[in-house]
């Protein structure tokens, strides 16, 4: 099995992940395909019978103008159930943030970190002041919303962020707690639940507040198709608020910013709804034996979670950087390493849920590192066996040993949720 000469450098060069495109590339031809444990993705859709329609049409998809975003919108409405005054749609849910920003964020931001880094990035971009309320370890990352609304009242903040389920960790908060978090602070100028993971959750049967949001004044719901149906090069998402808020936000975005692709999919959606539900099914079961799997790895911490990915906490000793490069060079596996997370430090994990055979492949290239740390070095004749490089690996960590942390379930231990019981 051969994964070329893969450049590492492309991993040191900023806060979020290279594609696999850019590493695929490093590569040259001739290497194993990379398995993507890194970029949260849907394995299971769209189905083949999907790719071979967009295939099929693949010349007219890219030869001919999209319809405008409005006619988009209001075809997703349509197979959403929701109204089109009520949502606005753009290239991806990142594009939806960096509007929010400017448009809605003038002062102050709460947000807890650790979380997806673009709601702390940008504000700090743009001059904002970015309140970050750290969870903690030792609670599971875990988000109590009753501290959460302390904290913001004793900041100041003016605009709220949770995302549900949380990125990396997963965490989940039932919406019914989530609605009496966004009704405690009607007097903040914005309040956004990021759900762009909300569709893989299976605790709950309907754990959206999307349709709440359209009835609230300062609530925004953001959604992420993409990542939802496995199509993360389409770039699309959309948020959910009152026609006030949806309105302004869609009148700064482009008359066409949405490409054909996206059209296609938008039509094609409702005629795979079984399939979709589907393969929501299979992931979530999926997530459950992956983490019985890696309880393989002697000393690693695994979180629950209702996203579709696993945060991981590495045995002592063990370096997430030094990890990562070690199963991407000798095993052509792409993980995600949280050191460069707010909250979080190279200790830490996150793995995409994949198929079993993906994940057992994971393990075994896990299992082998760990047999380098505890003893197979000392085979090489290098005086310094941790810089030896036949393995690919640079300069590996021999960090004093931690103690292992248990991880309390449920993930939520908000007052919020005891007082509504």
């Amino acid at each position: 099995m051969r994964h070329g000469n893969v450049d590492l450098g492309l991993l040191r060069t900023g806060a979020h992940s290279p594609s696999v495109f850019a590493l695929s590339r490093s590569m040259g031809e001739g290497s194993t395909p990379i398995v993507d444990f890194c970029i949260p993705c849907n394995p299971y859709f769209p189905t083949p019978e999907m790719f071979a329609a967009l295939s099929q049409n693949l010349e007219s998809i890219l030869k001919y103008y999209p319809s405008d975003s409005g006619s988009i919108t209001a075809k997703l409405c349509s197979v959403l159930g929701l109204h089109p005054q009520t949502v606005a749609m753009a290239n991806g849910s990142t594009e939806l943030i960096t509007w929010l920003d400017h448009l809605m964020i003038k002062e102050s931001i709460a947000i807890p970190i650790p979380t997806f880094g673009r709601w702390t990035d940008q504000p700090l971009e743009t001059g904002k002041r970015v309140d970050m309320y750290p969870l903690q370890e030792a609670d599971g990352y875990a988000l109590d919303l009753e501290e959460y609304v302390a904290f913001i009242r004793s900041r100041g903040s003016r605009v709220a962020v949770i995302c549900n389920p949380n990125n990396p960790d997963g965490g989940f908060l039932p919406r019914r707690e989530v609605l009496r978090f966004v009704d405690a602070l009607t007097d903040l100028d914005l309040v956004v639940v990021d759900e762009s993971f909300i569709d893989f959750v299976e605790a709950e049967r309907q754990p959206s507040i999307a349709p709440d949001a359209a009835i609230r004044p300062n609530v925004v719901v953001l959604k992420s198709l993409g990542k939802n149906f496995g199509l993360h090069g389409i770039r699309f998402g959309y948020l959910v608020a009152n026609p006030q808020i949806a309105g302004k936000i869609a009148k700064v975005l482009p008359k066409w910013n949405l490409n054909s692709l996206a059209e296609t999919v938008v039509h094609m959606i409702q005629d795979y709804e079984t399939e979709y539900r589907e393969s929501l099914r299979l992931l979530a079961r999926d997530r459950y034996s992956m983490a019985d799997e890696l309880n393989r790895v002697p000393g690693l911490t695994v979180f629950p979670s209702q996203g579709n990915f696993l945060l991981v906490k590495l045995p002592p000793g063990w370096s997430g950087v030094d990890l990562r490069d070690f199963l991407l060079s000798r095993h052509g596996l792409y993980v995600r390493e949280c050191g460069n997370k707010l909250g979080m430090t190279s200790q830490f994990l996150r793995f995409v849920v994949r198929p079993t055979d993906d994940v057992r492949q994971l393990v075994d290239g896990m299992l082998s590192y760990g047999r380098y740390l505890h003893g197979e070095a000392e085979r090489y004749s290098s005086p310094d066996p941790l810089t030896d490089d036949r393995y690919g690996l640079s300069s590996l960590s021999s960090a004093s040993p931690e103690p292992d942390n248990l991880i309390p379930y449920p993930r939520s231990r908000s007052r919020l949720a005891a007082s509504a019981n």
